[in-house]
């Protein structure tokens, strides 16, 4: 079955992916929880590319260098997510129009 898969097919699917994850940027400016699901599908996406150029090449470092990003991408989820608890915290909402204000 991964014979009949070419490196084009894992480029159009992080394509789409990238592109999902942009639209849902532009769209939907309001909720931080859709935007940082947004950010996670972003790096997915440049992800998928990455395992497409190491499979084609023969070379694991692509691969190797995926791990890394996923490293980034957990931290990154971990602390927006305490940021998040905490803003809600204090503000009672999640909606990014009413955080940007620095007020006390």
């Amino acid at each position: 079955m991964l014979e009949s898969l070419t490196t084009g097919h894992f480029l159009a699917l992080g394509a789409a992916l990238f592109c999902i994850s942009v639209a849902g940027i532009f769209v939907n400016r309001k909720n931080v929880i859709v935007l940082l699901m947004c950010i996670e599908l972003m790096l997915l996406s440049v992800n998928i590319n990455f395992i497409a150029f190491s499979r084609q090449l023969g070379d694991p470092a692509g691969q190797v260098f995926v791990f890394f990003i996923l490293t980034v991408a957990a931290a990154e989820a971990a602390i927006g997510l305490a940021i998040l608890v905490t803003l809600f915290r204090n503000r009672r909402t999640i909606n990014v129009a009413e955080i940007d204000s620095m007020k006390g």
